[in-house]
């Protein structure tokens, strides 16, 4: 069904997609955003990977250990097994830091007999850019480019460092280890050492797992995507919107972008659903992270950043590399980080709003958030009126998009709340006012009486699967007939074979042809809300079967093939996903409630 059969492994620093054959064929060194080591995924003969060449009469599966963001890959045939562990070690440290260095183990356990392997160790650094140099030494394997020789990577194993290089057969007789690191290792690296690290990052994932709620329906679905959006969350608070860069949405095609950054808006969303699940270390962290980006400068805001706060995230175009499934081009930065996008404080407020409500910080804590919600404001009362390029990014004109109009209501809406929780009540009654007053304008030239729907922007009449959030966020009543017509017009337009297009309407790159994941997810709160319970139910069991083989998400899906498309995983599928089976688990309870 899904051609990205991958599963992840991280430690909120870096990560690495391992295939469901077991080769790691995407990896970036020191960090998320750092140059690929491996990128096979983004070319095939140049990117470089790392497996394991086994006879084919060897079955492969995988699995992620339970409870844990450890994946394990077993290999089995008539002359033996061994199962490969792969991890990146995170654990908290004696001085109550977290220890995530920028390394990975691969842990060789053999089951039974005697299996047999080669080891394709093909590292590709600097976006395999240049000429690869390896020193095999005594201890490790040191490899560069020729184009930037200050990079180095250290491969240490118990298998004989010449056999690996050389590709030779080996035989396996007992438990081995590969450590990839970033950096050269100062003690030294052995079996024990692995099992020691394998053991403490194995109880860190467990009780993580532990802290999160239980829910008595879909309970392993909501686990597993909490554990991913829990891996793209750097260590400084910043959440990626995917760990990769340029896989397409639709094979073949452009729209090949780099995800590796923070947007407010998928950042917001993400943390909002980790606060609510119960890590709320997860939200302070985050709010650190925006007030180092925002307050201290007091700069005009952006809608992404760097994952450590930078601005400028200059957007080139690796030539060299083939692109996934040849769809080229293989971007590298991001240039919508000069867009205006109004929307993204309504996310944003939401989320500081729940912060005040629920995560009564410090007073300088508090006094700080407050001027960064003042500074917002007084942003979002001069620009709401304006044209913008609205959730998706259009590149085109800017337009009057609804949702950026509801959002930026939502921000208004939510300070105004703050500023009473506060008793700062000048400031709540002039940003109600104001709250009211964008409305009034969207009920005014956002509702199309022709189409008994509210449309994608005031002066079009197209449906987009945005309008779907004026419920959620509490812009319009669930039991509102306008919010009712306007869920069945979207569904109507924008339903296609079990799953929702963003838009139908002409952009930039022309009609968009693939189903974008959240929208689904989206349809199916609506549906729900609206009453339409059932519905909602069998389009959510539909759409769970097209996860890959471990439950993982991307960002698109092909109509046609179900296949996932786009930059994987991708956060913003995976907390809609837990939201909208929060719903169904919630109303689970509440009829097992009243049963009699």
């Amino acid at each position: 069904m899904s051609n990205l059969n991958y599963g992840v492994v991280g430690n909120c620093r870096t990560a690495a997609l391992i295939s469901e054959k077991g080769s790691i064929d995407w990896l970036c060194f020191p960090d998320f955003d750092s140059p690929s080591i491996f990128a096979s995924l983004l070319d095939r003969e140049r990117g470089g990977s790392f497996g394991f060449d086994v006879t084919e009469d060897y079955h492969i599966s995988q699995s992620y250990v339970p409870h844990t963001n450890i994946l394990s890959t077993s290999f089995s045939s008539k002359e033996g097994e061994f199962v490969v562990l792969d991890y990146m070690p995170y654990y908290r440290s004696c001085e109550n830091a977290h220890y995530l260095p920028a390394e990975l183990y691969r842990y060789v356990r053999w089951i039974k007999g005697k299996p047999r392997f080669k080891v394709n160790y093909v590292p590709a650094p600097n976006y395999a850019q240049g000429k690869v140099i390896h020193n095999v030494t005594s201890e490790f394997i040191e490899s560069y480019c020729s184009s930037d020789n200050k990079d180095r990577q250290y491969l240490y194993s118990s298998l004989p460092l010449q056999n690996i290089e050389q590709k030779k057969e080996i035989i396996l007789e007992k438990d081995e280890f590969f450590l990839l690191s970033y950096n050269e290792k100062v003690i030294p690296v052995d079996i024990e050492r692995e099992k020691i690290e394998y053991c403490r990052t194995l109880v860190y994932w467990l009780n993580w797992t532990n802290r999160t709620k239980k829910y008595s329906l879909y309970n392993d679905v909501i686990e597993r995507s909490m554990l991913v959006l829990k891996l793209m969350s750097y260590y400084n608070g910043a959440v990626l919107a995917a760990l990769t860069t340029s896989l397409p949405e639709s094979v073949g095609e452009v729209r090949n972008w780099d995800y590796r950054f923070c947007w407010l808006r998928d950042a917001s969303m993400s943390i909002e659903t980790l606060f609510q699940i119960g890590h709320i270390g997860a939200a302070r962290r985050f709010m650190k992270f925006i007030q180092s980006t925002f307050v201290s400068k007091h700069e005009s805001y952006q809608i992404m950043y760097g994952i450590r706060g930078e601005r400028q995230l200059t957007e080139i175009i690796l030539e060299h590399l083939s692109g996934y499934k040849n769809s080229k081009p293989v971007r590298i930065g991001n240039d919508a980080y000069h867009q205006k996008q109004n929307d993204s404080f309504g996310y944003l407020m939401d989320l500081i709003y729940q912060y005040y409500r629920l995560m009564p910080g410090t007073l300088d804590e508090i006094e700080d958030m407050w001027e960064m919600v003042k500074s917002i404001l007084s942003t979002v009362m001069e620009d709401w009126k304006k044209p913008d390029k609205g959730i998706w990014e259009i590149r085109g004109e800017s337009r009057h998009f609804v949702s950026s109009k509801v959002m930026c209501w939502v921000a208004l809406d939510r300070g105004a709340k703050i500023a009473s929780m506060l008793n700062k009540y000048g400031y709540s009654e002039r940003w109600q006012k104001e709250a009211d007053k964008v409305w009034q304008d969207v009920m005014t030239y956002g509702w199309k009486e022709e189409l008994q729907s509210f449309s994608q922007t005031y002066d079009n009449m197209a449906m987009d699967s945005s309008l779907l959030l004026m419920e959620p966020y509490g812009f319009i009543a669930a039991d509102d007939i306008r919010y009712h017509k306007t869920v069945k017009a979207v569904k109507k337009a924008l339903l296609h074979k079990g799953l929702m297009y963003r838009y139908n309407s002409e952009d930039d790159f022309g009609l968009p042809s693939s189903a974008f994941t959240i929208c689904t997810f989206w349809l199916i709160r609506a549906l729900f809300v609206i009453g339409e319970k059932e519905e909602a139910r069998c389009l959510f069991d539909d759409v769970l079967t097209y996860s890959n083989h471990l439950g993982l998400f991307s960002e698109d899906i092909d109509f046609n093939t179900k296949e996932q498309l786009g930059n994987f995983p991708q956060a913003y599928s995976h907390l809609a996903l837990v939201n909208t089976a929060i719903l169904f688990a919630e109303e689970n309870k509440r009829l097992a409630f009243i049963r009699p």
